[in-house]
């Protein structure tokens, strides 16, 4: 059997001492992580919580690059295209002492597959996870996944023993309201162990001392203490007061603030993630509208005009300070499948939208509501804002609902809303990730974040061959043939690619990730 071995992109700090005080930083954001339940919401900061406390079994570091993580070796087999096998790293602990082993990996991959997963997409090609030794498992696809290791560097692995002791072994109802052990607990291999939480306010992680990899890592933050701070404003100045020394978002109007003040850094890159608009699309009438027995976005016509309505170009200048990038289709350029001449494509142009809405029967234009964050996003509420009144222009007339993303994402997965925002960060660096959770009809395995509605079996049919397509020309063209679908439709309505703005203080030394992931055991301190 033939592997591929993968080695650390960061083997340049290997081997660097635990330092034996206690190093804290004191870590901020707009919005906490929405539950500890490693399954049950494939979302940015609770994946960021999680990457502290628990592993997959491959990750990607702060370069975006893949690496080891409870997987040491991994490939195809040799013996069965279908076939993935994974080495399993040895003398793993979880934080209460419990060896870890192929059977916590099979229970959580399992787990991670059931219907109230948050990441049963990533594992929809999977037709079943064996373990084959202690430290060795197989996971069998239908058919050749050649990106399945991609698939898995948020799947984080749980203790099954533990999980079985506690009552958690099913997946956190979250939309459901659902409140369970796992979501207020932990019991990871991470770097770090959870010492307290109380959700809104504040979670302590402490380093653990067992961790394996403690002389592979820098690991010189040996505390973390993570304060969700929802106002601009407020977050701003407890990084300029030292209250805290690590803020992931730093308000656009007040970067210039921030790096001209002694002792304090902002460091820039582009994001993995892109902001748009969703439309219910397939319900014959909507009740988020004026317009009685009939759904005004189920035209095409109308959907195409909503988008030529928002000036991209304008919201990037005013609203977000040119920390922005138009963006006109839903994938990030650092995506396997991103077209430049489609991410191009968004125009603004009032008087053609004003003529497609006449001709779809909208000439007096319709209202609608439209829900969006306002502590998810960089400045959410506010390119909300600013979309009101630019679609104000055509006849839509916009009623905002801005609420706090935990009260938000439900809206889409209980198919609540009919206008919504949405962020999507794509962690496989593949097109395959975008189709299955945003275009595929929603359903038992695809289409969690679909609140469009929209379906079409061809389309899925597609869409779900990818993941056993091995000849990577073939598959290319076939990723094109959907994002042809996806952009003739106007299923989403692109606004910008994401910029990321760290703040932190001088002693802070850090990269920023793409993915917008701060994993503190790689973080040094000066």
């Amino acid at each position: 059997m033939k592997f591929k071995t993968m080695m650390l992109a960061t083997a340049a700090i290997a081997a660097m001492p635990m330092l034996a005080q206690a190093e804290t930083v004191r870590w901020a954001r707009a919005g906490d992580a929405l539950t500890l339940d490693p399954h049950a919401q494939n979302e940015g900061p609770t994946s960021a919580l999680a990457h502290q406390i628990m592993e997959p079994l491959v990750m990607r570091d702060m370069t975006g690059a893949m690496v080891p993580a409870l997987a040491t070796e991994w490939g195809p087999s040799a013996d069965n295209p279908n076939v993935w096998v994974f080495k399993l790293r040895e003398g793993v602990t979880f934080h209460d002492g419990a060896a870890f082993n192929s059977e916590d990996v099979k229970f959580s991959l399992d787990r991670a597959m059931t219907e109230d997963s948050d990441y049963k997409e990533l594992l929809a090609s999977v037709k079943e996870v064996r373990a084959t030794g202690e430290f060795e498992i197989e996971i069998e696809t239908n058919g050749p996944n050649p990106i399945m290791a991609n698939n898995l560097t948020n799947m984080f692995i749980m203790d099954k023993d533990w999980a079985e002791a506690n009552n958690a072994v099913k997946v956190q109802d979250y939309e459901g309201g659902e409140n369970t052990f796992a979501a207020k607990n932990a019991n990871g291999t991470g770097p770090y162990k959870l010492v307290s939480r109380e959700p809104d306010v504040k979670t302590v992680l402490s380093a653990y001392d067992g961790y394996w990899g403690k002389d592979e890592f820098p690991m010189q933050v040996t505390e973390v203490i993570y304060t969700p701070i929802q106002n601009a404003a407020t977050r701003v100045a407890a990084l300029l007061s030292g209250e805290v020394d690590f803020i992931q978002d730093v308000p656009v109007q007040d970067l210039g603030r921030v790096s001209g003040t002694d002792g304090l850094d902002v460091r820039t890159a582009p994001q993995n993630r892109v902001i748009f608009f969703g439309m219910n699309q397939a319900a014959e009438d909507i009740a988020n509208d004026d317009v009685d027995g009939i759904n005004p976005m189920s035209d095409v016509r109308v959907r195409q005009a909503m988008s030529m309505a928002i000036d991209r170009a304008a919201i990037q200048k005013v609203v977000m300070r040119g920390q922005s990038a138009p963006a006109g289709m839903i994938s990030p350029p650092f995506v396997n499948g991103w077209n430049e001449a489609m991410d191009s494509s968004s125009m603004t142009d009032i008087e053609k939208a004003k003529g497609l809405m006449a001709d779809a029967g909208f000439a007096d234009g319709f209202g609608i509501t439209l829900n969006c964050p306002n502590d998810r996003y960089i400045n959410d509420e506010k390119i909300c804002q600013a979309a009101v009144g630019m679609l104000a222009k055509i006849g839509v007339k916009v009623n905002l609902d801005a609420k706090p993303k935990a009260q938000h994402f439900p809206l889409l997965s209980n198919l609540e809303t009919d206008f919504y925002m949405l962020g999507w960060g794509v962690p496989t660096y593949d097109s395959e990730y975008i189709f299955n959770f945003l275009a595929h009809t929603k359903g038992e395995k695809y289409g969690s974040w679909n609140a469009t509605r929209f379906g079409d079996a061809d389309l899925d049919a597609k869409i779900e061959a990818l993941a056993g397509e091995t000849d990577l020309e073939k598959r290319n063209g076939m990723i094109n043939e959907i994002w042809t679908v996806v952009q003739d439709e106007q299923l989403y309505i692109p606004i910008h690619h994401q910029v990321l703005n760290w703040g932190m203080a001088s002693k802070v030394d850090t990269i920023v990730a793409p993915d917008d992931t701060a994993k503190f055991k790689y973080f040094k301190l000066n």
